[in-house]
């Protein structure tokens, strides 16, 4: 069994020196059916749709009068804090650098978390308008098909006999025979009778 295998590699690497074949052996070829192993990431892995979720949640809170108004009542809160506390409890002195540097973060986040809501809604209006612009297409395919089949029907219906038609006609042919009738009036002959009995 053993010799059979060190046969075959050498049947193997013969072939391919002398066919000049540059081919991998099967075990360490890439495999185009099956999908790639995963690979070891450096950056911690996050769901994006809870991410975007959760930063369409900050945006439309940051776009409420609530926000303003707890906004502003921390800023008052932060600015009479630290003008009429005692000294030893004041954070932030009169020209407030850290309230600024505050203000400034929030706003770092802020916008790029309102970006991602507004990317997010964008996608979700184009899949909209794209369902929309299917359907509207589906709805004219039917409404020309359904003109097709009523003008069909038209011209179908044109050439079928209605009652008015074949009233005409049938009044038309009374009105022929009667004419013939009083142009031909029938010959009664007795004559003829007797003889046939």
């Amino acid at each position: 069994m053993g010799s059979d295998r060190g046969s075959n590699a050498k049947e193997r690497a013969r072939t391919s020196s002398t066919t000049g074949s540059t081919a991998l052996p099967r075990a360490s070829r890439v495999r185009l059916d099956q999908p790639r192993p995963a690979r070891k990431r450096l950056l911690p892995e996050y769901d994006p749709e809870a991410f975007g979720r959760f930063s369409e949640r900050i945006a439309r809170f940051l776009g409420t009068g609530r926000f303003i108004v707890w906004m502003t009542l921390i800023i008052i809160l932060w600015v009479l804090w630290n003008i009429y506390a005692p000294d030893a409890l004041r954070f932030d002195q009169y020209p407030f650098i850290f309230l600024t540097l505050m203000l400034s973060l929030q706003a770092s986040y802020a916008a790029p978390l309102i970006l991602l809501a507004q990317n997010r809604q964008d996608d979700r209006d184009r899949i909209t308008h794209e369902q929309d612009r299917k359907e509207s297409e589906r709805s004219i395919a039917d409404t020309e098909f359904l003109t097709r089949e009523i003008a069909s029907l038209r011209m179908g219906l044109g050439e079928v006999a209605t009652r008015d038609w074949i009233r005409s006609e049938l009044q038309d042919l009374v009105k022929e025979m009667e004419e013939r009738r009083s142009l031909f009036p029938p010959v009664i002959s007795s004559e003829r009778d007797e003889g046939d009995r």
